[in-house]
């Protein structure tokens, strides 16, 4: 059971678990983020297929500063499928963009698949989009080219990266049949439903055998049933091919299958749901448990429902239990207003 404050009730509470709640001090700015991410980095985690530290992205339009990201963290393991989900403006597309060295940060460090993208020059940037990452976006016309076919679009890359003939055709035959759009070879992309062009998408994507896909709102123009089939292809992309995936969707249903959904707020990373079945009894659909997320400076993003519950508005105050952390309105607040 909570613990009760003075003044309070024992309902009006958020605990916060475990006890770990010392911290290093908030960053005072933007430099001080930079040499912090640089300096720091979370060592059990080294090996993390992608790695954002104090990833800041400030952009500027008529003396207007907008910061799109905001001390953003992430870890993705390798061989992980991840959802990132959030409103639209909370920093979703402009992490994309920088992890597919399309865009640089202004501050913080970020690192996919043991390249560090803030340091290399416009010619491995181009190397780093050929080989190590592959992309499917949510517009067709992004993914592949209108007067090619869906053989000629997935020879297309290979082409690029001089991988020989005999092998190009190769492994172009056995993408289209393991995501089921052999039948779409000859076809361009006008010749094939939605859910074909994205399968295609996917298939070019992996030609030259990325360590990581990004998708940006795959399943974005395609009905339910079509967004299943695309979900599929890309759950057999990663447990076939064995890449990375890391997905940013609006659909609850695909977010809802992968063992991991990490929520973006006010560009941080604020919560995530990890589903996990139970051990002890088979065939047993995973359940989801919503978890905060604690940077390194001890920030924590509390759920917005939470807040509005509560009515926590600027303060809040906190008790260390054997267990947990209590984390506390302010009554005294609430008396005043």
């Amino acid at each position: 059971m909570a613990s009760q404050p003075p003044g309070g009730s024992p309902e009006a509470v958020v605990q916060v678990s475990p006890v770990a709640c010392t911290a290093p001090a908030a960053a005072s700015g933007i430099a001080e983020l930079g040499r912090e991410a640089a300096a720091g980095g979370v060592p059990q985690f080294a090996d993390a297929m992608i790695r954002c530290d104090r990833l800041v992205r400030i952009f500027a339009t008529d003396g207007v500063e907008v910061q799109a990201l905001q001390g953003l963290d992430l870890l993705v393991a390798r061989g992980e499928l991840t959802a990132i989900v959030g409103a639209s403006g909370s920093g979703k597309s402009t992490l994309m963009n920088i992890l597919a060295a399309l865009d640089v940060p202004t501050a913080g460090s970020v690192r996919v698949a043991g390249h560090d993208l803030t340091a290399l020059t416009a010619r491995e940037r181009t190397q780093y989009r050929r080989r190590a990452v592959g992309f499917v976006w949510q517009q067709s016309e992004r993914n592949l080219l209108p007067y090619l076919t869906a053989w000629q679009n997935v020879l297309m890359p290979m082409q690029f990266s001089a991988v020989p003939r005999k092998a190009r055709g190769q492994r172009a035959g056995e993408l289209l049949d393991l995501f089921g759009v052999t039948s779409c070879a000859d076809r361009t992309p006008a010749m094939m439903s939605g859910g074909e062009q994205q399968r295609v998408a996917i298939a070019t994507a992996m030609a030259n055998e990325p360590a990581v896909l990004l998708a940006d709102e795959p399943t974005g123009e395609l009905d339910s049933e079509t967004a299943g089939i695309v979900f599929d292809a890309l759950s057999t992309a990663n447990t076939e091919l064995g890449v990375t995936i890391l997905v940013v969707t609006h659909d609850p249903m695909l977010s809802g299958k992968v063992r991991r959904t990490v929520a973006i707020r006010d560009g941080r990373t604020s919560s995530e749901i990890l589903r996990r079945h139970d051990a002890d009894v088979a065939d047993t659909p995973a359940h989801p448990i919503e978890y905060a997320l604690v940077d390194r400076a001890g920030r924590v993003q509390l759920p917005r429902d939470m807040l509005e519950t509560l009515q926590i508005r600027e303060r809040v105050r906190l008790e260390a239990e054997p267990d947990h952390i209590g984390v506390w309105p302010d009554f005294e607040e609430h008396r005043q207003s």
